[in-house]
């Protein structure tokens, strides 16, 4: 319970970067895992790919593009819970 309000409140941390998202560069980037108490450097976020189960009260994995602070384009996969509320 306590990793998934961990890894929920870093996916809206997180979210909350999409208004400087812009297109980025075009360098090929290889996609990692997010682990609880993994550091991120997180400078821009590009795009932010929720689970194809939002719509679903369960937990799926979404997909983070985002430049970290050395310029590096990056991408993590990291578990979010859906959207409870619409149910």
């Amino acid at each position: 319970m306590n990793r998934s309000i961990a890894v929920l409140a870093v996916a809206a941390t997180l979210a909350s970067f999409g208004a400087f998202a812009d297109a980025g560069t075009s360098q090929p980037v290889s996609s990692s895992n997010y682990e609880y108490g993994m550091p991120l450097d997180v400078a821009k976020v590009i795009s932010i790919t929720p689970p194809s189960n939002a719509a679903d009260c369960q937990v799926g994995t979404a997909h983070m593009v985002y430049v970290d602070h050395q310029g590096q384009k990056r991408e993590i996969d990291y578990r979010e819970m859906g959207n409870c509320s619409q149910q």
